[in-house]
């Protein structure tokens, strides 16, 4: 008798918590492109809009906040160009630089946005009573702050899951 793939595998003697924070972004990020695509943006269009209200920033800091690669943060950048809620200028710090400003409609619809994001987020944390909601984030925000504050070196790196276009 041949025995099943899962009767050998190996015991379990600890959560899987690779799955369980990869399952839940997963699902979390789904949602918040479903929520954000209402009003015709993508989480990256969000992040590059609500970071560069905060300061003047180039284009390369911004990619580095919302964890991007140069053609992507181009790409975004163009949709919300041609949006008209943003666009690129010489800073005025540093001529040389160009950054990225937000139009008037530009911090409107971020607006927008960062009420629709924290939406996302208060419907997730929902399903937890109030006084583990505050554990979890503590929780988290000390792994994030602590021992999975870096990726580690790798030879090959980890790719992050792509988002599917539509």
């Amino acid at each position: 008798m041949l025995v099943g793939m899962t009767a050998m595998a190996p015991a379990r003697n600890q959560p899987d918590l690779s799955f369980l924070l990869d399952h839940t972004s997963h699902v979390l990020r789904t949602r918040m492109s479903a929520a954000l695509a209402e009003i015709g943006l993508t989480a990256r269009m969000h992040c590059v809009l609500v970071h560069a209200l905060e300061e003047e920033r180039t284009q390369i800091q911004l990619a580095e906040i919302g964890g991007m690669d140069k053609t992507t943060m181009v790409v975004t950048v163009d949709a919300l160009e041609e949006a008209g809620l943003a666009e690129r200028r010489p800073s005025a710090k540093d001529r040389r630089a160009r950054i990225i400003a937000v139009t008037e409609e530009g911090a409107r619809v971020a607006g927008q946005s960062r009420s629709i994001v924290d939406a996302v987020h208060r419907e997730a944390l929902a399903e937890l009573p109030e006084s583990e909601r505050e554990v979890f984030l503590r929780v988290l925000n000390r792994l994030v702050g602590g021992p999975l504050a870096t990726p580690a070196e790798n030879p090959q790196p980890v790719r992050r899951a792509r988002q599917r276009s539509k």
